[in-house]
């Protein structure tokens, strides 16, 4: 391993990391990458995952490290695109590939240690936090990140909060800025899919220099990425098109249906352009050839087969060939456009005063593209039914609009005097659904490090974060005016006073002040007159700031004897704050686009910390104890939220000769509940396959659930009227539900365990350059904030009596419309602490690099490989509850390794990185069979291969080619219904669903 001096530590602001790099160590541990000599006493080194500066610093928890030649080799625009490769990583929640759908985050790009939550994976720059770049979310967005000024990436898993505080409970992403970088390095690349499309350009500068007699040095990074869109329709799964509708699956994922998994053609949804129309008697559409309105089908059940096949159904169905292709509109890879700059700086005074800059700029680009509203008259009624008559001055006219066969068929359903109908249509005339999403995130870092005497070194620091977010949508519908429109009539009064008596207009008069267009729901193309009025622009604007202010010792104490080293100690102090806020526009925050409601969230929170660490070498240089170290560290917080939390791990590492070393860490990792957990506000949804406890309680009898039904004044008098407590069908499709955070959250708590060996036979010239690890992990996190399911709430009320559960209850006391007294109301939720996580498994690392001339052949060889078999995997929703195992599911696979061959020779060099998932198991939440036992709900395993070549030209010039996907692997298919992601059929965060790609780049240094 690289070491520094004291002056290079100093410059490189005594960043918590190792301050060496390999040259393709993607699975090498980073204390266990093959030495020469060992590090002297002048050489004081930190390891990610302790903050300790030490001569001899090993790390007891395994760290896995991704160079910077192993970045380049891989040709990749963004970081996480090479970390999901490394097998400690689960499916991320936010990526280019499976945002299409989002709400908000389209084209972050988020990862997920140990398939633990984005939530529970800390990401670091240089040992220090890193603002987010999801709202109400920890979670930091790696589209933030330059790749090319990256030194290495540090992956610790296991809980680290000790050392890094709240978050890390699945681990910590740390990412080491380069260093000392002089002169100028230019770079370009350009890259295209084997299918013409999904261009990717990057074009990057890093310049720097010293100055100051050398005791400073500055560097400065400009890079611009931009990654076009792709579409679905574009791209196929093993079993055929992208483009299957998960409309036409529903029926068949409930059974075995053999021809589950291999569509060959894509399906339709029934929501198209020209409408579909329900009066009495008949379903209308318009013919899509000729235009004429045909009657579908019959409302009471019988169909004509002759009308059914002239409106392109097949018998009984409204899914057909004649139906809406919403693929032609998806995109599966939002284009991604990002600017970035970063600059890092330092200027040492003197041993004691070395003042350090580190900052970065990142202006990122997204879109999302999806196919027109699927509207249906249930969002301008309650009960769907619109009607086709209005009242003019005690009059009541008809819209002139309605064609007089549905008209007549028509009559007045819901008593209001008035005939009416039920419609669902396509709303092409408004355009796709799109949103353009800029962010722009700002960090920088300001500090002074240096020495105190002897061994004794400080560090102050101040971090200070901002991610700005703006949205803009287009395609959605105003509820209102949609109604306003609807209520049309023939002006024969001149009503709004303009001399034209034949004109069609909206009846309300105030609808008519505000600009109302009256709207043609009939048809194809209908509805352009009045499409302006009737869109509803969104947007959505976020805001995350992040403060911390650190300070820190370091240094040795006293050694213990027998060749021992002394005691090293670290100690320090953290204050941070966070904010975090997301409005969406007025329409959408009150549910009047065709949407939920979705209330603006806006919180903050502060904590104080304070955490010491120690190592204390106990022997050394003995029969059979090389070394012998024991290490622990605490760390005590105070939020302003939950209070105070404890932190805490211990370890202990034994060498009994100099090639084999054994390691053990125990720890406690707390995550204080997010911005989100803790501030969100009610959400509205409308939930379905809800039971009722009190369901048939009599006046008497049924024990505490009787009497807990009783309880309510509503539930008393649904019994007085009817004998016993009686639900109906309308009680139960007239439930609301509001969503949201809870201020009462406590913090999570996780425990792990870290069991391990790493052997590096140096006493063997052939192997001296070879390092294997194999350690065993295992997670599990109690108090997990969780959503609490409705029924679980329902059920905790009633039939437990607890009281806080029936506080998110809201019944009836008296009839309201259809639905019954005492029927529920409201049935709301909240996060809470009542869930459960556990993980567990075995990591295997071996790096080999070895000079072929010793072998009497040329260049230089390189292998690494990193494999993960995951023997446990579970969450327990709620206490009590059955575990519902995910270790072996989709995303999740037990096997999983990526293997990196590199061989130079001269100026040629070759790398080979070879990627595997394992078979997987469907979700059993959704086929119902568990992990491994049905090979119907099996997903076979996948082996990616990519390659590059590069060559330089003396010292200046590179030019390198590469392909990723070499054997162009179509991803698996899978419906949204059983897991896929929303309009993909397949999970994208997983398989590679883009194919081939090529790309070819040059660099130039100076």
């Amino acid at each position: 391993m690289k070491t520094f001096s004291k002056r290079a530590l100093l410059r490189a602001g005594v960043a918590p990391a190792i301050l060496g790099a390999s040259l393709i160590a993607s699975a090498a541990t980073a204390q266990d990458t093959p030495q020469g000599a060992d590090a002297s006493e002048s050489e004081a080194i930190i390891v990610t995952g302790s903050r300790i500066v030490s001569p001899n610093a090993t790390s007891v928890a395994p760290v896995q490290v991704i160079g910077a030649a192993q970045i380049e080799n891989s040709g990749v625009p963004n970081l996480q695109d090479i970390l999901l490769k490394n097998p400690t990583f689960g499916a991320p929640t936010f990526s280019r590939t499976n945002t299409g759908f989002a709400t908000s985050g389209a084209g972050a790009a988020t990862v997920d240690l140990r398939n633990l939550g984005i939530d529970r994976t800390l990401v670091l720059i240089n040992g220090r936090r890193v603002v987010s770049g999801i709202p109400g979310s920890p979670a930091v967005d790696l589209n933030t990140i330059p790749a090319q000024f990256i030194e290495r990436v540090d992956v610790v898993t296991g809980g680290t909060s000790a050392v890094y505080g709240s978050d890390a409970v699945a681990g910590v992403v740390n990412i080491i800025y380069k260093s000392d970088f002089q002169g100028v390095e230019v770079g370009g690349q350009y890259g295209l899919t084997s299918r013409g499309d999904g261009a990717e350009k990057q074009l990057n500068m890093t310049l720097g220099g010293n100055f100051g007699d050398n005791r400073g040095n500055v560097m400065l990074y400009l890079g611009y990425t931009k990654q076009e869109r792709i579409f679905t329709k574009d791209r196929s799964t093993e079993a055929g098109s992208m483009a299957i509708d998960e409309e036409s699956l529903g029926a068949a994922v409930t059974g075995a249906d053999e021809d589950l998994f291999t569509p060959i053609r894509p399906f339709y949804s029934g929501f198209n352009p020209r409408g579909r129309y329900y009066s009495d008697n008949y379903v209308w559409t318009y013919d899509r050839n000729t235009g004429a309105l045909r009657p579908c089908a019959s409302t009471n059940g019988s169909t004509n087969p002759s009308a059914v096949a002239a409106c392109g159904l097949a018998p009984g169905s409204t899914i057909g060939p004649d139906g809406f292709n919403r693929s032609d509109f998806r995109v599966f890879a939002v284009p991604v456009e990002r600017y970035l700059a970063a600059f890092k700086g330092n200027y040492e005074v003197s041993d004691s005063a070395n003042f350090f800059m580190e900052g970065t700029y990142a202006s990122t680009s997204s879109a999302t593209n999806i196919e027109p509203f699927p509207f249906d008259s249930t969002y301008i009624t309650e009960t769907g039914q619109v009607p086709i008559e209005t009242l003019v001055g005690g009059t009541v006219v008809r819209n002139p609009f309605v064609p007089t066969a549905i008209f007549n068929d028509a009559s007045d359903t819901d008593g209001d005097g008035l005939r009416d109908i039920f419609f669902d249509k396509r709303l092409a005339d408004l355009g796709p659904r799109t949103s353009k999403v800029d962010r722009d995130t700002f960090r920088l870092v300001v500090g002074v490090n240096g020495s105190i005497g002897g061994t004794w070194r400080y560090e102050a620091s101040y971090v200070f974060g901002q991610t700005k977010e703006a949205q803009s949508g287009t395609g959605q519908v105003n509820v209102l005016n949609f109604r306003n429109a609807l209520n049309a009539i023939v002006d024969t009064t001149d009503l709004n006073g303009n001399g034209n008596t034949t004109e069609i207009i909206c009846a309300d008069a105030t609808a008519r002040a505000q600009g109302c267009v009256p709207a043609n729901i009939f048809g194809a193309n209908s509805l352009a007159p009045a499409a302006a009025y009737l869109a509803a622009p969104s947007s959505l604007t976020t805001k995350i700031q992040q403060s911390v202010a650190s300070a820190g010792v370091t240094g040795e104490l006293f050694s213990l004897g027998l060749g021992a080293d002394p005691i090293s100690i670290a100690a320090g102090a953290e204050y941070r704050r966070e904010f975090s806020s997301s409005e969406f526009d007025a329409l959408t925050q009150a549910g009047l686009n065709a949407g939920n409601a979705l209330p603006p969230t806006k919180g903050r929170f502060h904590v104080w910390e304070g955490y010491v660490e120690a190592i204390v070498p106990i022997l050394a240089d003995q029969p059979f104890f090389k070394t012998l170290n024991a290490r622990g560290a605490i760390r005590v917080s105070k939020y302003s939220t939950v209070g105070k939390t404890f932190s805490y791990n211990y370890g202990l590492e034994w060498a009994p000769v100099e090639d084999i070393r054994f390691r053990a860490t125990r720890a406690q990792s707390t995550r204080a509940p997010n911005i989100s957990e803790l501030y969100s506000p009610l959400l509205q949804d409308f939930p379905s396959g809800l039971q009722d406890p009190c369901a048939g309680i009599t006046a008497s009898g049924g024990g505490a659930l009787g009497d807990n039904c009783r309880a309510a004044p509503g539930v008393l008098a649904n019994i007085a009227a009817n004998g016993a407590f009686t639900v109906s069908q309308a009680d139960l499709q007239g439930i609301t539900s509001y969503a949201g955070g809870n201020l009462n959250l406590g913090e999570e708590k996780g425990k792990s365990w870290t069991v391990g060996v790493v052997i590096n036979p140096r006493s063997i010239d052939a192997l001296r350059n070879l390092t294997l690890s194999v350690d065993w992990f295992d997670i599990k996190v109690t108090d997990a904030i969780v959503s609490t399911p409705l029924q679980f709430i329902l059920d905790q009320c009633y039939g437990q009596g607890e009281q806080d559960f029936c506080d998110f209850i809201v019944r009836r006391a008296t009839p309201e419309g259809a639905n019954s007294a005492g029927s529920l109301d409201e049935v709301n939720s909240g996060a809470s602490n009542s869930g459960g996580l556990r993980t567990s498994g075995i990591d295997v690392s071996l790096a080999y690099q070895q000079n072929l001339d010793s072998w009497g052949l040329a260049g230089t060889l390189g292998l690494n490989v990193a494999y993960t078999h995951l023997l446990k995997g579970y969450v327990i929703p709620l206490p009590g509850s059955d575990k519902d195992y995910f270790a072996g599911e989709v995303g999740a696979s037990k096997d999983r390794f990526t293997a990196n061959l590199n061989y130079a020779i001269g100026s040629l060099g070759v790398t080979f990185t070879g990627t595997y998932i394992g078979k997987a198991s469907l979700d059993d939440q959704l086929t119902g069979a568990k992990p491994g036992t049905n090979k119907f709900y099996e997903v076979g395993s996948q082996f990616y291969l990519d390659t590059q070549v590069r060559y330089s030209v003396g010292d200046n010039y590179e030019f390198y080619v590469g392909a990723d996907n070499l054997l162009d692997n179509k991803a698996p298919f899978i419906p949204g219904t059983l897991g896929g992601d929303a309009g993909i059929s397949t999970l994208s965060g997983v398989y590679d669903v883009i194919g081939r790609k090529f790309y070819a780049g040059a660099k130039l240094k100076f």
